[in-house]
């Protein structure tokens, strides 16, 4: 049978080195996007479509850069208007945190790990919402 090749998810971890909690976060990403890959590569050999299977492969996009605008406005539609503070440095509101991000990209607080394709982001080093994200299934429609 033919199977369609789907394009991987893509989970970015917006992250800064020098930050212990950042490279933890790194870290556990790199563990579980192998775990994931591996998965994937047992189950080419048997359908196991009836068990609850783990999250399907995803590509892990690690980037010291800030978030362009139109990213950090999907961030904000992933976690609320009210985390402006603590995803841009002494931003009292989502417009606050895009003008002070375009002041100075280093005002841009990390660890951010973000899943693009289900639209939910984790603010921070919570590693267990983190493991959460990453692990999680779609639900079936």
């Amino acid at each position: 049978m033919f199977r369609m090749h789907k394009t991987l998810d893509v989970i970015t971890l917006f992250h800064t080195p020098s930050i212990q909690a950042s490279t933890r976060i790194a870290t556990l990403l790199k563990q579980a996007s192998a775990q994931s890959q591996e998965q994937a590569t047992e189950d080419q050999a048997s359908d196991h479509s009836h068990q609850n299977s783990p999250r399907d492969p995803f590509e892990l996009d690690i980037t010291e850069a800030p978030p362009t605008k139109d990213q950090l406005k999907s961030i904000f539609e992933y976690v609320g208007g009210s985390k402006a503070a603590q995803l841009v440095k002494g931003a009292s509101s989502q417009s606050d945190a895009l003008r002070k991000l375009q002041e100075n990209p280093d005002n841009f607080l990390r660890p951010v790990v973000v899943d693009w394709n289900r639209g939910k982001a984790v603010v921070g080093d919570n590693e267990s919402a983190i493991l959460k994200l990453v692990k999680e299934q779609p639900k079936e429609s």
